[in-house]
């Protein structure tokens, strides 16, 4: 078995999984790759048809592209998509000028939260990786939030031999990470060996291309050639530049981090 085999077999169990064992969930999706990958995984899980609930959180700030790309391809898959913005927020005018954490929180944290309990989803898939971001290598594959949907890593239940805590109180529901253990390195080789469509802002134009992608305000592109999927891979080979390098550097530190995760953020 191939890496790629074993990375595929491994999430396609846990999405089965928290499919069985949860009575309400969906898939958050951002239009990214990794969470393109993880709308990949789920329709093989399930043949071809998610049985659930795809989620968009739109702060109306993303990439036009971003939007383009999920209307083509949540046609294209039949997926039953549901969009969600904190149109209270936006109304009273906040965006990335009042702080990039303040703005996440209300346009992303809030929404979910929000989403979450409106249609009293008992588990949400996300396409996290642990080697993303150090606060986010602290996850477990199945996260338990409290009544308020926080995070307390520190009292996360060990998952040994892959064994998961699934058991689930009143109120509380999971964060479900199938792709927690995959390397940025691995979703490329994925994406170009099941050929899985991805948003162009990935492939180089005018030697800049985007690593990470969300709200268009928050995101830079970096300096890089890689305009196919071979080039990408081959550029991943040799760089010292963190991923998330382009993204507003006042969220990315590992406090304001790890304090809008325990707040209930992706």
């Amino acid at each position: 078995m191939t890496l790629l085999n074993k990375l595929e077999s491994d999430s396609i169990y846990i999405i089965r999984e928290a499919y069985s064992r949860f009575g309400n969930i969906a898939l958050l999706w951002s239009i990214g790759k990794d969470s393109t990958t993880l709308l990949w995984l789920c329709r093989k899980a399930f043949f071809g048809q998610i049985p659930f609930p795809v989620l968009h959180i739109d702060t109306s700030y993303k990439f036009k592209e971003i939007y383009s790309f999920r209307e083509k391809y949540a046609k294209h898959w039949n997926l039953n998509l549901l969009v969600e913005r904190n149109d209270l927020a936006l109304a009273n005018g906040m965006n990335n000028t009042q702080g990039k954490f303040i703005c996440c929180d209300k346009l992303k944290t809030q929404t979910l939260k929000s989403a979450i309990q409106k249609y009293n989803f008992q588990a949400i898939l996300l396409g996290i990786r642990r080697d993303e971001h150090g606060i986010r290598a602290k996850e477990r594959f199945f996260s338990l939030r409290n009544a308020d949907q926080h995070w307390n890593y520190g009292t996360q239940a060990p998952e040994l031999w892959d064994l998961y805590q699934t058991k689930l109180s009143t109120d509380h529901h999971f964060r479900v990470h199938p792709l927690l253990g995959w390397r940025e390195i691995d979703v490329w080789n994925y994406i170009q060996q099941e050929k899985i469509p991805v948003t162009d802002l990935y492939f180089s134009k005018n030697k800049k291309r985007f690593r990470s992608i969300g709200c268009e305000p928050c995101c830079a592109a970096v300096v890089s050639g890689a305009n196919s999927l071979k080039k990408i891979i081959k550029e991943l080979q040799i760089t010292k530049t963190s991923e998330r390098s382009g993204r507003a550097q006042d969220k990315e530190d590992s406090y304001n981090m790890q304090k809008l995760r325990s707040l209930g953020y992706m």
